[in-house]
């Protein structure tokens, strides 16, 4: 598509945006609504429309190639993917549960489950892609190095002569049998052509019409093939096969989306370029007549201040904004008023006593009290609102009525770069102007008044110590002597830092869940579906981790927990999540730290150095395998040498120092929950992502997928329908296993005479044991006892109404005392 076309869908996105805000941001503040229901839906509404929005502006940032227009674009993007987030986290809240359905509003909105999906920004990796790629080299690097020195050398086994011969007779004898085989099958087919013997003329016409039967029945079964096929793809119910292949306009398009991002590349690079070279020429030209204008105006207050209030003003200090405030629509003594008291409101902040603490108390108790009286459900603060709101005025003003006729190849535009670095250079030069000038102040108050800027003086001195405050402990840094280098090359040798799978989210296949808020109407939970897992770690873990801006302003999630049988795919996702943001992965599962880094110190040493490499090398993923272990009840015999409750205590310190700006989360996979501490395990993990066995979709869409993949092919005899049916309570890692050992290269060879059948997979599905209806009904109950399990019983049961009246009426009566 052309830049015009992108500029199109772009104004498209804003106006949908804006109507967004406009419902959002309302004059008024909307009353609190009572019905849960009918909040979610509002809820729902506005997070289908986000994501919409989203979709379309990745799609327009990933093409549109004017500079100036993309720093617009991703600042918007940024903001709706943290709006979306901000809603996620909301409906969780207010429907407690991690999952939802949301097919009626799918059908409101005229729109398919494929709208649905979370797309993942392709910036993620291409703006920081040279990163990625030092960072994956220094790995290999690292890793090439420690296969080297582990490799060991090829032990010659001493043989003795009599086994040596014994050896060379045994293949001696095999070779001899093989050959012997062949010429036997040689002479066979020899002997087979000379038995033909003259049957006559009747032999001959038997054999005649036997051909012409044969032949007529392939024909015309061929015929009735190719006719039916036909009739299906006309009624849409089979692809035609000339599209399952990319068509030459496909091709073509990729094509100029490859241009389209050099291009990307080359504006980008002339961008910067022009940046500092206007820069530099506003710095020349006009920098003089600045800082000459600026330092007129502040003489010019000087002089209107002893007018008035016969003395010399003190100068507004550096934190306060400096001449900034001079330049303000406000008289001479508004500004010293104004001075005043901020002094009074520095003075004021200090440690509180008992009685300001008592009154802040009473204050905060009346607040409460307010807010019990609005009963109702009311929409949480946002973070992300006013980022909007900005963009979409940015917009408004600069760029959609903007003529661009004489732009056709979309390049900067200077003006735009003066009028933005204008007030940046104003702002340096400020900085030098406020130095010199509060010399000069100095210089005037000695002349005309000694006694004042004495006093003056000495204020200035007693401020400077008032300001000292307590400084907060820094982190102690071990490994301060140490380069990073030498921290990856350890952390690698002892098998803590690995190297992400090329695995995709896209990879986890699953259908979406046709019949979630039927099944919710009639009081049935509906156990989600792989797409709804796929969906719900693209908001937790991958658009966090694949933003600076959106981490760290969304809500903060340091900590994720999959549960699932085995098999269900958690490696894969956490290898995904990787992938798909470009993050390290580090190694802290219980058996992987066995017998290293031993005693205290050792330990807290290697968690230092894990935690210190995933901040420098952010976004980070810290994966710990069988989380269970390190919560158990009771440690197993077998387990009390590896002793993997190390990290109990450890461990979530911490995960308390995870601040906002740093990129990195803890991801740990059970299949056996039930053998910890549920309460321990919750309060190290703020998300509890529960994974189930495939529904019937999904081992549709899974079946279909793996056979192509492994070089199979899907015809009439491969039943995939009844496959899917029987394979109910096996999971996507045992249908991996059955397709390769079924779908061998030599079977591949044999399709074209004999096409697969699903009798095939049967034998080797039936050899494996399925996840039964007991163990995934056990991992149900435990997420029952979660905290947000719990809450959805309450919920289900009317209890949460009732606690919360009571808990209000409590507050109250305590208030009253």
């Amino acid at each position: 598509m052309s830049q015009r076309t992108y500029n199109q869908l772009w104004a498209d996105a804003q106006l949908e945006l804006s109507r967004l805000l406009t419902e959002e941001l309302p004059a008024e503040p909307p009353r609190p609504e009572k019905d849960r229901v009918v909040f979610f839906q509002r809820l729902a509404m506005l997070y289908v429309r986000y994501i919409q929005i989203f979709r379309q502006l990745e799609k327009i940032y990933d093409q549109v190639v004017h500079p100036q227009k993309r720093r617009v674009i991703r600042a918007i993007l940024d903001g709706v993917i943290g709006r979306v987030l901000e809603l996620k986290n909301e409906m969780v809240e207010k429907e407690f549960s991690e999952y939802h359905y949301m097919d009626d509003v799918l059908h409101d909105l005229k729109l398919t489950p494929v709208n649905l999906e979370i797309p993942i920004p392709r910036y993620f990796i291409s703006e920081r892609n040279k990163e990625f790629q030092e960072r994956k080299t220094m790995l290999t690097d690292i890793l090439k190095m420690v296969e080297v020195t582990e490799s060991e050398p090829v032990m010659v086994k001493n043989m003795s002569q009599e086994e040596a011969i014994k050896i060379i007779q045994v293949v001696e004898r095999a070779r001899q049998g093989r050959l012997r085989a062949k010429l036997n099958e040689e002479s066979r087919n020899m002997n087979r052509m000379y038995r033909t013997k003259d049957q006559g003329t009747a032999g001959i016409e038997l054999a005649a019409v036997c051909i012409q039967k044969m032949w007529r029945g392939y024909t015309q079964r061929k015929k009735a093939k190719i006719a039916r096929d036909e009739e299906m793809i006309f009624l849409g119910m089979a692809m035609d096969p000339k599209y399952q292949v990319p068509c030459p306009a496909e091709i073509t398009t990729q094509g100029i989306e490859a241009c389209t991002r050099i291009k990307q590349e080359d504006h980008e690079e002339d961008y910067l370029k022009s940046l500092v070279a206007v820069t530099n020429q506003l710095r020349v030209v006009e920098g003089h007549d600045i800082s000459k204008t600026m330092k007129e105006q502040i003489r010019q207050w000087f002089i209107e201040c002893r007018d008035s209030t016969g003395s010399f003003p003190d100068y507004p200090d550096d934190e306060d904004g400096g001449s900034a405030l001079i330049f303000a629509e406000k008289t001479p003594q508004q500004l010293l008023e104004e001075i005043a008291a901020k002094e009074e409101e520095d003075a004021n902040n200090k440690p509180k006593g008992k009685d300001e603490k008592k009154e802040k108390g009473k204050k905060d108790k009346g607040k409460d009290e307010e807010e019990e009286e609005e009963a109702g459900l009311k929409m949480l603060p946002s973070a992300f609102l006013s980022d909007l709101e900005g963009g979409n005025k940015i917009y408004q003003d600069f760029w959609q009525n903007r003529n661009e006729s004489r732009n056709f190849c979309q390049m900067h535009e200077v003006e735009l770069i003066k009028e933005a670095n204008r007030s940046i250079i104003e702002a340096e030069i400020r900085v030098q102007v406020d130095e010199q000038m509060r010399q000069e102040l100095a210089e005037w108050k000695l002349a005309v008044d000694k006694d004042k800027g004495g006093k003056t003086k000495g204020n200035a001195k007693k401020k400077k110590g008032s300001k000292s405050g307590k400084k907060k402990k820094k982190e102690k840094d071990l490994t301060a002597d140490r380069t990073l280098e030498s921290l990856c090359q350890e952390l690698v040798e002892q098998g803590l830092l690995k190297q992400a799978n090329n695995v995709r989210l896209q990879d986890y296949l699953g259908d979406f869940s046709y019949l979630g808020t039927t099944l919710r109407q009639n009081d049935i939970e509906p156990m989600p579906s792989l797409s709804d897992v796929r969906q719900v770690l693209s908001l937790y873990a991958i658009l966090p981790l694949g933003s600076q801006v959106v981490h760290e302003k969304a809500p903060l999630i340091k900590a994720i927990l999959l549960v699932g049988p085995a098999g269900v795919g958690k490696k894969m996702l956490i290898h995904a999540i990787c992938q798909e943001t470009g993050a390290n992965l580090f190694d802290l599962s219980p058996l992987n730290t066995a017998g290293k880094y031993p005693g205290k110190s050792g330990l807290a040493m290697m968690l230092h150095m894990v935690f210190k490499i995933a901040r420098l090398l952010q976004p980070s993923v810290i994966w710990i395998e069988d989380a269970e272990k390190m919560f158990y009840k009771k440690v197993p015999k077998d387990e009390k040498e590896l002793d993997p409750k190390r990290l109990k205590k450890d461990l979530p310190k911490s995960l308390k120092l995870i601040k906002g700006e740093d990129r990195v989360l803890i991801i740990g996979t059970t299949k056996d929950p039930l053998s910890a501490d549920i309460k321990s395990l919750c309060k190290m993990y703020s998300k509890i992502i529960l994974i189930p066995r495939p529904d019937y979709g999904s081992r549709y869409i899974l079946w279909k997928q793996l056979i192509k993949r492994q070089g199979g092919e899907i015809t009439k005899a491969l039943d995939l329908s009844s496959l899917a049916k029987i394979s109910d309570g096996y999971t996507p890692g045992h249908m991996v296993q059955v397709v390769q050992s079924v779908v061998t290269k030599r079977r591949i060879l044999q399709q074209a005479k004999r096409p697969l059948t699903a009798a095939e997979f049967v034998a080797p599905l039936a050899k494996i044991d399925p996840v039964f209806q007991e163990e995934e009904e056990a991992l149900k109950n435990w997420y029952a006892k979660t905290p947000l399990g719990k809450k959805r019983i309450k919920a289900a049961t009317g209890k949460e109404e009732e606690e919360a009246v009571v808990k209000g009426k409590d507050a109250k009566k305590k208030g009253k005392k």
